[in-house]
């Protein structure tokens, strides 16, 4: 027996247009929805963070996305990559924002513009310059003066550039929306008054730049005034407290796609399927109007910039992988999705609401447009079961945790468990290995001792106020008088973090790393020391910067105790005479350029397993357009350049506990000239350069898998008044495998193939099951043999027969790209 859970109110368009909309140019909102150019909107956003990819990259992703179904797309501002010191700027290349958002216009889609300017985002300092640390009396996110005053002046140089080229919706130009801050309420308690009075300051500052456009505080339930309060997370549709204002829509700011990957632990995967049912409910259940997906396409940490033990791949799992090519079945699912939500735009927007239970775990909610269109979407809450639900004298079959979608209310266009698009399998394509000794040579750093080092102090140095971010390293060194007779000592080190290799009269004695959960470590083993003058050198490692938390200012890195231990005495060295070298001495040289390689004396290759080795040698692009990686899967810890640009940490060594790691590295084409590339790697813990390779990244196989349950492409429901005139047409349409290779590559080969009742799915292994066409493979290569893309409906007509009557049958292809 159906129940009505409640009645909304006739939601009318015209009635919710006037009145309490916010007014901002070209964009308004109110309750509902965004208003854009005066039409209510459901927006689609993808993050794609212009710094993590290359201006080469820009129009292939942006397209991608578009294609995908994206009306947007989001971005942050990455205030240290543009202000690396005080009032000098530097928007060029990479950091080109500008023309970025350029991209973005001119592909037609709009632009979210996530200023920040602290953004966390896995990125080193949270995005924060590290020069702000050394500011007298500062407090960063706080209502501090020094942080406010710098805090106002980059985000005024963000609005004045964007202003001057126009492009701000309200200047005619992609962008629609601005965040201030970044998650604060996650850390305001901390802050006390303090914060309240920040949130307050944050929202008023932003909305005095007039930029026309609304602004969001994602995470901040008390957004002050004007400034939208939005959702973060993966479950928005049942976590959101909604709007903290009835005159303010609906908004997910970060529906996280994946989530991204630290060195230690495996890598998180969230499902297209999981993705999907969220989305539409908090578009039905929490009037969602506005979904950003984070990532949308992830990309590379070049450099030093991926914060505290973040892999240098970011987000491979997104949509768009870390490379750019689309991630099946996620990409091509939600992109059904969005076309699904969007055959029920008007109703949603503008319609009466009513929900009903159709069970003790099923829902229904309907929307009613008052020109007579309506939509229906059919929940099912159970995870484990599925249900058959009647709805307006039909019966509905829904999958465990699904909902489908019913844009006419009658017949179903989606439902977000069966996924209808194809799976792809990314191949990385064996290039050249280097092999060859000669090919190699390396330079060895020096290991420091006090005597040599300059800068000194009475005690142990924090390690980020002394490196100022300019190395992950840093060299503590000690000289110490041994007149023991007893050689045998235990050195006892104590560290915040996050890796150390430790040296006595410059022989190697030990290396020790944390976590990215518990970052701190202590170090102890057992050394020998000369009677008289020993020197210990001790080299602490960080793996990226802090990105998060209260009071950043004061998180601290680096030695924390030093002990030296024999039969006779314990003696602590933590305040003696210590000195220090920032860096290594091939970071100094730059000895990863052209010039600076040129500057120092390199080895012959002479044998793998040596730490703190610098490796170079020569390399040819792969012939072709297909993204490149560098295999360093041989490798320990360090980190690798390509013609003097950093592609970013590796550290494959460092396993997982189910044995995994990253060993490929991103190295975009546009890094690349076609024959004689410098490569150079800085070995920290002793690989083996010999087994380096450049290799290539392709989606080498295609598979497909649908049953007659399945349901007809989106696309298959043509224009909007069509639905209504004929909807026997669109349910009468059957399910199709749908395949397409990259392009520039067609289908030159079917490995399975099978209608009827195949084993296993295209996520793990296939096999030919009791109920079997014989002529599948024929079917399936003379359609699509020799083709870039191709079609095979699901029919006993198309197969010759039916193979096992009274069966449900489905079809599987799998299909080789070249």
């Amino acid at each position: 027996m159906r129940r009505v859970l409640f009645l909304v109110a006739a939601v009318v368009l015209a009635v919710l247009g006037s009145g309490s909309a916010v007014r901002g140019g070209d964009v308004t909102y109110d309750g509902r929805s965004l208003i854009i150019n005066g039409q209510r909107k459901i927006v689609f956003s993808g993050s794609i963070h212009y710094p993590r990819s290359t201006p080469e990259m820009w129009p292939s992703l942006i397209a991608k996305a578009k294609e995908g179904g994206l009306d947007a797309i989001e971005t942050y501002v990455f205030w240290n990559a543009h202000e690396p010191q005080p009032g000098h700027y530097d928007f060029s290349g990479g950091h080109d924002i500008v023309r970025f958002i350029k991209e973005v216009q001119a592909q037609g889609l709009y632009a979210c513009l996530r200023i920040g300017p602290f953004i966390q985002s896995e990125w080193s300092y949270g995005g924060l310059p590290f020069w702000l640390h050394d500011i007298p009396g500062i407090v960063f996110r706080s209502d501090n003066e020094p942080f406010k005053v710098h805090m106002q002046n980059f985000t005024a140089k963000v609005v004045s550039m964007m202003k001057s080229e126009n492009l701000y919706a309200s200047q005619g130009g992609p962008i629609i929306l601005s965040q201030i801050e970044n998650e604060y309420g996650t850390v305001q308690k901390a802050y006390g008054q303090e914060g309240l009075a920040y949130v307050q300051w944050a929202a008023q500052m932003a909305e005095g730049l007039q930029t026309g456009v609304p602004w969001v505080m994602c995470k901040q339930n008390n957004a002050p005034g004007h400034v939208i309060n939005s959702c973060n997370g993966m479950k928005c549709g049942q976590t959101f407290v909604g709007p903290n204002s009835p005159n303010k829509p609906s908004i997910w700011t970060e529906n996280w796609t994946t989530r991204y990957r630290v060195y230690g632990e495996d890598a998180p995967i969230r499902s297209a399927e999981d993705i999907a049912f969220h989305v539409t409910l908090f578009i039905v259940a929490k009037n969602g109007s506005f979904v950003n997906y984070y990532m949308y396409h992830g990309g590379t940490n070049f450099g030093r910039t991926a914060s505290a033990f973040v892999t240098t791949s970011y987000y491979d799992q997104a949509p768009l992988d870390e490379y750019g090519l689309t991630t099946q079945p996620k990409w091509g699912h939600l992109k059904e999705l969005h076309a699904a939500i969007q055959l029920c735009s008007t109703p949603l927007l503008s319609g009466v609401q009513v929900n009903f239970y159709l069970g003790p775990q099923q829902q229904a909610y309907i929307f009613n447009a008052v020109s007579g269109e309506c939509a229906a979407f059919l929940i099912n809450n159970d995870s484990r079961n599925a249900a058959s639900v009647p709805f307006r004298n039909a019966s509905y079959d829904l999958p465990p945790m699904s909902i489908s979608i019913l844009p006419d209310c009658k017949n179903v266009a989606f439902n977000t468990a069966k996924v209808s698009t194809q799976y792809t399998a990314r191949t990385m394509g064996r290039g050249e290995v280097l092999d060859a000794a000669d090919m190699w040579q390396e330079f060895t750093e020096a290991i420091p001792n006090f005597d040599s080092t300059s800068t000194r102090s009475e005690t142990l140095l924090e390690q980020m106020n002394t490196t100022k971010d300019s190395s992950d390293y840093l060299w503590y060194t000690l000289r110490l008088q041994h007149e023991s007779s007893d050689t045998q000592t235990i050195l006892d080190v104590s560290s915040l973090g996050h890796a150390l290799h430790a040296f006595v009269n410059g022989q190697a004695v030990g290396s020790v790393q944390g976590s990215h959960k518990n970052p701190r470590f202590k170090f102890e083993t057992s050394v020998s020391l000369s009677k008289g003058i020993n020197n210990v050198s001790l080299l602490s490692v960080m793996v990226g910067m802090p990105d998060s938390g209260a009071f950043l200012e004061n998180r601290a890195a680096g030695l924390r105790t030093v002990m030296i231990r024999d039969k006779q005495d314990n003696n602590d060295f933590t305040n003696d005479s210590w000195g220090y070298q920032i860096g290594l001495q091939g970071e100094t040289s730059q000895i990863y350029t052209e010039q600076g390689s040129s500057q120092v004396r390199w080895k012959k290759f002479s044998v793998a397993g040596n730490p703190l080795t610098w490796y170079k040698t020569r390399v040819d692009a792969p012939p072709g357009d297909v993204p490149v990686a560098l295999n360093l899967a041989s490798m320990g810890k360090g980190e690798a350049w390509v013609n003097g640009r950093s592609i970013g940490r590796y550290w494959p060594s460092y396993r997982t506990p189910n044995g995994s790691a990253q060993t490929w590295y991103n190295v975009p084409r546009s890094f690349l000239k076609p024959a004689g590339n410098l490569l150079v790697l800085q070995e920290e813990k002793g690989g083996n350069p010999l087994q380096v390779s450049l290799d290539t990244v392709s989606i080498s196989q295609v598979c497909g898998h649908v049953t007659a349950s399945h349901l007809a492409p989106v696309s298959s429901w043509t224009e909007h008044n069509q639905r209504y005139k004929n909807p026997a047409k669109v349910s009468g349409r059957r399910p199709k495998v749908q395949l397409a290779c990259p392009s520039k590559s067609k289908i030159s080969r079917i490995s399975f193939a099978s209608y009827g009742t195949p084993l296993g799915n295209c996520r793990n292994s296939l096999a030919v099951g009791t109920c079997h066409s014989q002529n599948s493979k024929a079917v399936v290569e003379e359609a699509c043999l020799g083709k870039m893309k191709c079609s095979i409906p699901v029919s006993e007509r198309r197969f010759g027969g039916d193979p096992c009557p009274a069966k449900a049958k489905s079809l599987m292809v799998v299909a080789e790209c070249r």
